[in-house]
């Protein structure tokens, strides 16, 4: 397995006001967000020039629209969100609109997010109506009882709770949909009908996504951690899953403590991968377990959950994770990730290739 360079391993700190010249600050902390569209065999030769361009546009309104949020002394719980629904809303990323599919040819979506200072989460899994599922799992955490809903209750929790509903293809991306047709031929298994409601083939222009391993190599699972001005952190995660899975799979992402965790007294996690190797780790626990419990530097224990426990069993992916006193990292075992970040009165520092710092 391919890992990056050990340049990616720098730890990204926010330690001083001189640091972050002409920040303003409210409550004592300076804001700062990081974001990902997901990792795997991400190269320079699959995505090409415009395709290159475009995720890096996607990931930068993303990082802004949280980043406006905080700006404003809004919550990081609220940034979260705000950074979310951009990427729910770019069909480039595997979450919301463009979203990958089932075997029977649906897109079941899966969605968490959690607050650090009180511990509180909500999520969904397999939603197939909800306009932005990261909203709908934060509708669980405030406006319910529980922490998760799955399947035809989670949608109907979403719409009695107001949320935006969408007919299923609206999610229907010509890309995604190519790419299930080849890897269920790959599989040898039979091709679901088109889904209602979407254009003829050929008539709609395909999205410029990665080629080849696309589909079967990328995990395009969509996150955000952020840090508010109140020193206050939150972690949330989107994605469509696993192109191809079975009805019913759910992977890491809407699992509380697999891919998102978010506590004041450690840290948030959001991650991308395959997500049974993560549930098992319980990977985005684990990370802020290194930080609290071993009092562990956050890139040190982001750095030892995705290059040794996970590839003891050998999964791969990767995490973005931030801290209430602001250290700010990310690590992750494939080709690429796509990644930013920002700290309040700097600018965005992004990255997709193992190549990039």
């Amino acid at each position: 397995m391919q890992k990056p360079l050990a340049a990616l391993a720098a730890v990204m700190l926010i330690s001083s006001a001189s640091s972050i010249a002409g920040a303003q600050q409210q409550g004592g902390h300076h804001w700062a967000l990081v974001v990902h569209g997901g990792a795997g065999v991400i190269e320079k030769s699959q995505l090409g020039p415009e395709g290159d361009k475009a995720y890096r546009a996607g990931l930068d309104k993303a990082i802004h629209a949280g980043a406006a949020v905080l700006d404003k002394g809004g919550s990081a719980l609220d940034a979260v969100e705000a950074a979310l629904h951009v990427l729910e809303e770019d069909p480039h990323f595997n979450a919301g609109k463009g979203a990958v599919f089932t075997r029977e040819g649906k897109n079941e979506m899966d969605a968490s997010i959690m607050n650090g200072s009180d511990l509180k989460a909500g999520a969904v899994a397999g939603v197939q109506r909800v306009h932005s599922p990261i909203s709908a799992a934060r509708a669980v955490m405030e406006k319910s009882p529980h922490v998760m809903i799955a399947g035809r209750g989670a949608d109907e929790f979403a719409a009695s709770v107001g949320l935006k509903m969408e007919e299923p293809s609206y999610f229907f991306t010509e890309s995604r949909w190519q790419g299930l047709v080849k890897e269920l031929k790959k599989k040898g298994l039979p091709i679901p009908p088109r889904p209602a409601g979407v254009p003829k083939e050929g008539e709609q222009i395909p999205v410029a996504v990665l080629d080849e391993a696309e589909d079967s190599g990328v995990h395009g699972t969509t996150g955000v951690v952020a840090l508010d001005r109140n020193g206050n952190i939150a972690a949330g995660t989107s994605t469509g899953g696993m192109q191809a899975k079975m009805p019913g799979r759910v992977g890491d992402s809407p699992i509380i403590g697999a891919g998102t965790y978010a506590s004041d007294q450690s840290c948030a996690v959001s991650g991308t991968g395959t997500g049974e190797y993560f549930i098992r780790l319980g990977v985005a626990r684990e990370v802020c377990n290194l930080v609290y419990f071993k009092g562990m530097k956050l890139q040190d224990a982001v750095d030892h959950v995705i290059h040794k426990e996970l590839e003891d069993l050998h999964g791969d992916g990767g995490v973005i994770a931030i801290t209430p006193d602001g250290q700010l990292a990310w690590s992750f075992n494939t080709p690429g990730m796509f990644r930013a970040k920002l700290v309040e009165g700097g600018q965005v520092q992004m990255g997709i290739y193992n190549d990039e710092p």
